[in-house]
């Protein structure tokens, strides 16, 4: 069974390690492990009955909510089937420009949205020396950047680094289209995090991506959306199949929205044991964590990490993510979830174990 070029392949993980799914605990995937809500399995409970209605194809209960969290009118925002449906739209619309600018290293699904219609690619790197983005680069372009996109993720993915409001802000008046993936930007409290939702009703270019299944626990439903323009996004409803949202997800989505309770607790949980994790990492000889703002790490590796992966696995049923997908990175990076203090001291001690025979040998 071929391995997937992102996290979270259980099925992949388990035929290696001769285990069970559920016996494999995964920090591959930058999944919340609070969730999902009590508030979202009772309000799926409350539709299966619906399932033999279509989907209402305007999701207007849904985009209502969604307006109502983000105070913007129905119109500005399109739910879809998770982010990769809308990447693919967003790739659509990218490839009509000259060309489109990434951060490298950059999440691979990018680079698959991008390619379907056949997009010009231009990569800049990211500094993993200072811990910052490099994101000054972008002036000394010798392009006229007026008829190129912009594809950005913020928090950033692999590294975990958080771009400030600021920092993008000259970039939507540099660049015809501007597409910025938020979904990790949850998981940061509203007086931190660095959205550029508000900002959308001013610049016509500008695309927030939004997922509700990394923070809310359930990527199994499927289901992002975005926040553009309402006539970029009556374009894109054009371009797609009918219903991409189920009936279950869009009433999943309703009642994350209203859960303020577990945003709270999220909010309040992650800090401390993302800094547990960091520390954890940080005092095994040969690993080196970078400090992120969100939910996972990006560990740098004096030893191959997809031989890691691989006797992490088979002796210890633990899936950590490689990081070959991303070119730059290569066989010396690994991504770990921040997960619960039991998963963290399972990791550690595992990993202490492995890198240690790494050592005698």
């Amino acid at each position: 069974m071929p391995q997937q070029a992102h996290g979270g392949n259980l099925a992949w993980a388990a035929a290696l390690a001769g285990c069970s799914p559920d016996a494999i605990v995964d920090f591959s995937a930058s999944i919340s492990p609070l969730g999902p809500p009590n508030s979202v399995i009772a309000a799926i409970v409350s539709q299966l009955h619906n399932l033999r209605n279509y989907p209402d194809p305007e999701y207007s209960e849904l985009r209502l909510a969604l307006s109502h969290f983000h105070q913007l009118l129905p119109e500005w925002i399109l739910p879809g089937n998770g982010s990769a449906e809308l990447l693919t739209l967003v790739g659509r619309e990218l490839a009509q420009l000259g060309g489109t600018v990434l951060l490298t290293p950059a999440f691979g699904d990018y680079y698959r949205s991008l390619a379907v219609d056949n997009a010009r690619v231009l990569e800049f790197p990211v500094n993993l020396g200072t811990g910052k983005p490099n994101i000054s680069l972008f002036p000394d372009f010798r392009l006229d950047t007026s008829k190129f996109g912009l594809l950005l993720n913020n928090p950033h993915n692999p590294t975990g680094k958080l771009f400030s409001r600021a920092s993008v802000l000259p970039y939507l008046q540099k660049f015809a289209l501007v597409v910025i993936d938020e979904a990790f930007m949850d998981f940061l409290p509203p007086e931190e995090e660095q959205s550029l939702i508000g900002l959308v009703q001013e610049y016509e270019n500008l695309v927030i991506l939004r997922s509700l299944t990394k923070f809310y626990s359930l990527p199994g439903l499927r289901l992002g959306y975005a926040i553009a323009h309402p006539d970029r996004l009556a374009k894109w409803k054009s371009w797609r199949d009918p219903w991409p949202v189920n009936t279950l997800a869009a009433a999943a989505a309703i009642a994350a929205l209203q859960d303020t309770e577990f945003q709270t607790r999220s909010w309040k949980w992650l800090p401390a044991a993302r800094k547990e994790l960091f520390q954890c990492i940080s005092s095994i000889p040969g690993l080196t964590p970078l400090e992120g703002s969100v939910n996972y790490l990006l560990v740098e590796s004096q030893q191959s990490t997809s031989q890691l992966q691989r006797i992490l696995l088979q002796e210890h049923q633990i899936l950590i993510r490689d990081c070959l997908s991303f070119k730059e990175l290569g066989d010396r990076y690994f991504r770990v979830a921040v997960r619960t203090e039991a998963d963290h001291q399972r990791l550690l001690t595992a990993l202490n174990s492995v890198l240690v025979n790494y050592e005698t040998t």
